[in-house]
């Protein structure tokens, strides 16, 4: 579905939600081709629309108003903050001098900076600014690369191509992923640049931790990253369900859960 020349604010809505409803998750730059209006035009038509309850908006796109979202950056940090600490402080006592880590943006890997910059003679290479500063102020003794590439502001992080080919040039003990979402079919993400982020990163890597609180627990979102049998690791504050529990033995997954 295409729809070119100028049209009506109302009739370019229509049409908008007409494409999500068609493909249930599309970006703004997807919506700005296929309705030949400029992008800033798309982002406040999106507002009118999820304001109407017509759909969710989320950074960068839209999606169909009975597909889970993830909330802004900000939210998210202060949901389950303690979790996320208590995950953290034990995800860092996994990792020792030497060790060279992917780690990808998100609330927890962004509790987990706080701990590792605590730690000595790491080399952390991340698409994360606020995890490359908080380690950058850290010991001395660590090393940080940032990756760079497309700048999102709401979580300050860098996606896209560019950023996928400066991953492919390291090769890593570990990477440390956080989640959207994670079943018994595996890891999945809200947003597809980010599953692409961290796919590029688990390919680089020889050990893949994963860090999820309990909420993220049979939870659904739209991008799958991986399958079970990929991660090594997983840190929890809570001991999954047992569906899930029993997935991740015959994946040969260590569980490592918080108190």
């Amino acid at each position: 579905m295409k729809i070119t020349g100028p049209h009506k604010p109302q009739q370019r809505q229509e049409a908008i939600l007409d494409l999500v409803r068609e493909h249930k998750k599309i970006s703004v730059e997807r919506l700005s081709v296929l309705t030949a209006a400029s992008r800033e035009t798309i982002r406040r038509d999106l507002t009118v629309l999820a304001n109407h309850g017509l759909l969710k908006k989320y950074h960068g796109g839209a999606m169909s108003s009975d597909e889970p979202v993830e909330h802004d950056f900000r939210q998210r940090r202060m949901q389950h903050a303690e979790e996320k600490q208590r995950i953290a402080r034990l995800a860092a006592s996994l990792f020792k001098a030497g060790d060279s880590l992917l780690i990808d943006t998100g609330t927890t890997t962004l509790a987990l900076a706080h701990e590792l910059a605590r730690k000595q003679h790491l080399t952390i290479i991340t698409n994360s600014l606020a995890i490359a500063q908080l380690i950058g102020r850290g010991d001395r003794s660590n090393k940080v690369f940032l990756i760079g590439g497309e700048y999102l502001a709401d979580a300050s992080e860098s996606v896209g191509g560019l950023a996928i080919t400066q991953i492919q040039q390291f090769n890593t003990t570990d990477v440390v992923l956080t989640v959207g979402a994670i079943d018994e079919n595996g890891v999945m993400d809200f947003s597809l640049a980010e599953a692409d982020i961290a796919k590029a990163m688990i390919a680089q890597a020889r050990r893949l931790t994963v860090l999820a609180d309990a909420s993220k627990f049979g939870a659904t979102a739209l991008f799958r990253v991986c399958g079970l049998e990929n991660i090594h690791r997983l840190v929890v504050n809570h001991r999954p369900n047992e569906t899930l529990s029993h997935a991740l033995q015959r994946a040969n997954v260590e569980v490592h859960i918080a108190d």
